[in-house]
Formats: C-alpha cells, sequence, structure tokens
C-alpha cells in the first residue's frame, strides 16, 4: 500500500511538471506569435509612411513648374523677358533661386528618406525602384534649371547692356531737344550793344540819324541762353524796348510790367527759328 501511494505522489508530480512545461512553452509561444505580428505591424507602418513619404516629394517634383510646359524653360513666361526691363530680369532671377531653393528642399528630404529606409534594415525592390525614380525626376529638374539659369544670365547682361544704351539715348535726345528749344539772348542799350558786336549802325548822313540793326555777328559768351520749352518769359528792365532781330512779330509780345517789361514767347517754334534776340533799351 505504501509503495502505490508513492508511485502515485511520484505520477502527480511529474503530471505537475509536464503541465506546467507545456503552459511555459505555450506562454512562449504566444508571446513569440505577438513579437512577430508587431514587427509586420512596424514595417507595414513604414512601409506606409515610406509610401507617403515618396508621394509627398513626387508632388513637390512636380510643383517646380517652368512654364506652360515642361520643356518650355520660361519660368512662368521667362521668354517673355525678351520685352526687356531691369525689373522683369530681376524677377526672372527670383524665379531661377526659388526653383533652386524647392530642387535643394526636395534632394534633403529623399535623402532623408532613403536613410530612414536603410536603418530599418527592410530592403523592399518596389520602393527602391521609387526612390530611384524620384532621383531621376530630381535630375531632370536639375538639369532644367541650369539650363534656365543660362537663359537668365545672357537675359540679365542683355538687359544691363540695353538699359546702358537707353540712358545714352536718352541723355543724347535730351541734349538735341535742349539744343533746338535754346536760344540766345542779349538785352542793352546802343552804346553796349554797338560795343559787343550784337548790333551795328546803319544809313543815315554824314553820321547823323543812323539806324540800329542786330549785325548778325554773334559772340554767345556775350548772350546768355534760355530753353524755351522750359520758359517763355524774359524780363527786361527798361522803360523803353525794341527787338532789334528779326524774330517773327507774331511770335512774341512786349508787355509792360512794374520796373519795365518781360518778352513773352507766344510761338516757340516760329520765335526759334532766329537762333539769337538782340533786345535795345534805352
Amino acid at each position: 500500500m505504501r509503495r502505490n501511494s508513492i508511485l502515485f505522489v511520484i505520477a502527480v508530480l511529474a503530471l505537475a511538471g509536464l503541465s506546467t512545461a507545456l503552459f511555459v512553452q505555450q506562454r512562449q509561444g504566444q508571446l513569440a506569435l505577438q513579437e512577430a505580428r508587431a514587427r509586420e505591424d512596424a514595417t507595414h507602418r513604414r512601409y506606409e509612411s515610406a509610401i507617403d513619404d515618396i508621394a509627398a516629394i513626387q508632388d513637390s517634383l512636380n510643383a517646380i513648374t517652368f512654364g506652360e510646359g515642361e520643356n518650355d524653360l520660361s519660368s512662368s513666361g521667362v521668354s517673355a523677358e525678351s520685352r526687356l526691363s531691369p525689373n522683369r530680369a530681376d524677377d526672372a532671377l527670383a524665379r531661377v533661386a526659388t526653383l533652386r531653393s524647392g530642387i535643394e528642399r526636395t534632394r534633403e528630404r529623399i535623402v532623408e528618406l532613403e536613410a530612414r529606409l536603410e536603418k530599418s534594415g527592410k530592403r523592399v525592390s518596389g520602393l527602391e525602384r521609387m526612390v530611384a525614380q524620384l532621383k531621376t525626376g530630381l535630375a531632370s529638374k536639375e538639369a532644367m534649371v541650369a539650363q534656365l539659369s543660362v537663359q537668365v544670365d545672357s537675359l540679365h547682361t542683355e538687359v544691363g547692356t540695353l538699359t546702358a544704351t537707353v540712358v545714352t539715348q536718352d541723355s543724347t535726345l535730351e541734349e538735341r531737344r535742349r539744343e533746338l528749344g535754346t536760344v540766345f539772348y542779349i538785352v542793352g542799350s546802343r552804346k553796349d550793344l554797338l560795343k559787343n558786336g550784337a548790333a551795328v549802325a546803319k544809313g543815315g548822313v554824314l553820321g547823323l540819324g543812323k539806324t540800329l540793326d542786330a549785325s548778325g555777328q554773334v559772340d554767345e559768351t556775350t548772350f546768355k541762353p534760355i530753353d524755351t520749352d522750359q520758359e517763355t518769359v524774359i524780363p527786361i528792365s527798361a522803360s523803353k524796348v525794341r527787338v532789334l532781330s528779326a524774330q517773327p512779330i507774331s511770335s512774341y509780345r512786349l508787355e509792360p510790367v512794374a520796373g519795365g517789361y518781360q518778352l513773352r514767347i507766344l510761338d516757340t517754334h516760329e520765335f526759334r527759328k532766329v537762333r539769337h534776340l538782340v533786345v535795345l533799351t534805352a
């Protein structure tokens, strides 16, 4: 009887040990399954994240536009810059700088994506092909921006040259306008006008009764200039005034004012037909 009791106890202990071993093994299996599922979920999340990143980077590349068509290389109308102006050329340079910044940001995102995929230790051929396509698209955009930069640099140089030419032409035109609009005048007494040669005495008998007339011999250093495009009135401080030169009478008027007279030009075109005005005062 005692022997049977011992065998029973041994059997119970063996069964308990076996049950414990089976429980531990089952628990370990469950934990391993949970870990596998967790790894699978993490891998799936990384894959989805990579897909989202690739889509976002592709959108960034698509946003780097060069005009109506990808081969237009006009940077939203840089070709229109042929209607040259300094401001438009500067705008074109600013747009190229913006394109370069966009490309640089895209390059950084691709590098970050590759580093993240490499760190995960999972190499998925589909993802690698998509990243390679991103790199190809980026390289294409970089080449196009490089060509565009050359065009814009050439444009900027052309604008500078044209601007200098326009400034020179404007200066020349202004000089020509001032030249055409300027009349030289002298106001003086009989003695002064005879002395500097602006007037000459004509007619008379034995030196008497001679009349004064413009000599036509002009020393412009003794005359004053007036730009008739800017000024049309010459003040004259005298009690008596007479115009000796041959300006058409209808082109001007002598007006009495306080302290003398003023000569008002009425028709600049006709008045300027005689370039030198000689006025006698008394």
